[in-house]
Parts: C-alpha cells; sequence; structure tokens
C-alpha cells in the first residue's frame, strides 16, 4: 500500500509469509540459479549438436592412411621452421582430431596446403599474414 498505512495480517497468515520469505531467499535462490546454469549448459549442449552435426554432414572419413611418407589429411607432420632449431609437430586435419601434445593445421590454410602431399627432405613455403615462411618437412607419421 502506497498510503502509509499498514496491511493488517492474523498472526498465522504473518507466519506464513516470514517462513514462504525464508523459503524463497533460500532454497527458491539456490533452485532458480541451478535452473539459469542448467539452461546455459543445455544451450552449449545444443551448440556442440550443432556443430558435431555439420562436422559428419560434410566430412570425408579417412579410414586407413597407410604408412604413406607424404602428408596427407589425417597425418601427423614434423616441421622445422628456417632459421630455427626446434621441430615443432602438426596434425594435418580438423580440430575435432586434435590429441595432447600435437597442434592441428587445417589442410585448407597456407601450411596445411603448402604441406600436403610432401615428404621428408623437401622445403615447403607458404603466405603467412607477416610474409613468406620456409619449413623443412623433418618426419610424416606418428
Amino acid at each position: 500500500m502506497t498510503d502509509g498505512q499498514k496491511t493488517p495480517l492474523t498472526r498465522s497468515t504473518y507466519e506464513r509469509l516470514q517462513a514462504e520469505l525464508e523459503d524463497l531467499r533460500t532454497r527458491g535462490r539456490v533452485e532458480i540459479a541451478r535452473a539459469i546454469a542448467a539452461k546455459d549448459q543445455q544451450g552449449k549442449m545444443e551448440a556442440r549438436i550443432r556443430q558435431i552435426e555439420a562436422t559428419l554432414a560434410n566430412c570425408e572419413v579417412v579410414d586407413d592412411l597407410g604408412t604413406s611418407d607424404k602428408v596427407a589429411p589425417g597425418t601427423v607432420v614434423s616441421i622445422r621452421y628456417e632459421g630455427d632449431d626446434e621441430v615443432e609437430r602438426y596434425l594435418v586435419g580438423s580440430i575435432e582430431e586434435q590429441t595432447e601434445g600435437v597442434s592441428v593445421v587445417s589442410p585448407a590454410s597456407p601450411l596445411g596446403q603448402a604441406l600436403l602431399g610432401r615428404g621428408p627432405g623437401e622445403t615447403v613455403e607458404y603466405e603467412a599474414p607477416g610474409g613468406t615462411l620456409r619449413v623443412e618437412i623433418v618426419a610424416v607419421g606418428q
């Protein structure tokens, strides 16, 4: 009430409202927070489902890469950048195939395109945002 008058309540109504208020402040808020978190998790799960469906709808399954010494989608390649002593390992493929300890390079990327079909001992060049880079293929395979 906005006119300054107090609302008359019976003792039982007052106690019932006090109990409801306490319940809403504790259990009610916790349940709503859980529901909000669940809704957020559901949204993330639905987005991941759509991402996987799109990936599977537009993929080519590569069952057996054999023991080829040429870089192909699904292979791991070890490379050394010109002027650098460190050898880096990359999986040429989808980010979905990422494994611990191996970075992923898309076969459609400039580096991926330069590596495809090449073998150990070859040096390839590709255009990067900072200019042309040269890399030596050290090894192909796991």
